[in-house]
């Protein structure tokens, strides 16, 4: 009986996941390397957020993040450099914004998240708003992962990339973690993916 039981639990909570996982919004992806010409050897990495203010950081948001671009980037052939992160190969470093985009277009930054612009990019995201019969429109939280693959010894950017999300505010896909877990997942979709184009990942 208790074996039935644990086996029921085990089964509703994977139903549960992939309930989240199907009501997840898709993802905008850009991505930028020279793989072509130079490939990318993966080797050992450290994971940094990009620090502009320490009062940003938030050690729930951090954790989720660097725990999510780690997952993708071993999944890719990268391993965590652990003994000594100044021997790395490789030094990740990414930017975490979040913003609240209201129903009437406007945007404004919200109080959470780490890192500051990296520079590499414009900070417009085009959105659009449904039309919403049930009653005034929701606000949404925008998402925006920017990470930079850069080689220890010369200096050298040899990959970065950019993943967004919409998601309703108050609903599984606004949340750090999901979110995280999403927009790492999708940024490193067929690694090193196709150079100066924009996808959308389910």
């Amino acid at each position: 009986m208790a074996a039935f039981q644990s086996f029921a639990t085990m089964t509703l909570a994977a139903l549960l996941l992939s309930g989240c996982t199907a009501m997840t919004p898709p993802v905008d992806v850009t991505r930028f390397h020279n793989a072509q010409v130079a490939p990318i050897v993966p080797g050992s990495v450290i994971i940094r957020p990009n620090m502009t203010d320490e009062g940003h950081n938030r050690s729930i948001e951090y954790t989720s993040y660097s725990a999510a671009l780690l997952r993708e980037l071993q999944r890719v052939g990268f391993s965590e450099a652990l003994d000594d992160a100044k021997s790395s190969d490789y030094i990740v470093r990414y930017t975490l914004e979040r913003a609240v985009l209201s129903a009437s277009g406007s945007r404004s930054p919200v109080s959470v998240g780490v890192g500051g612009s990296t520079g590499s990019y414009g900070s417009g995201v085009g959105l659009g708003i449904g039309i919403d019969l049930s009653g005034p429109p929701k606000d949404k939280i925008v998402t925006e992962l920017s990470v930079r693959l850069t080689k220890r010894d010369s200096g050298e950017i040899v990959w970065e990339g950019r993943a967004s999300v919409e998601a309703k505010d108050g609903s599984p896909a606004s949340q750090p973690g999901l979110a995280a877990a999403k927009l790492a997942d999708a940024l490193f979709k067929d690694f090193p993916g196709e150079s100066g184009t924009t996808i959308r990942v389910p």
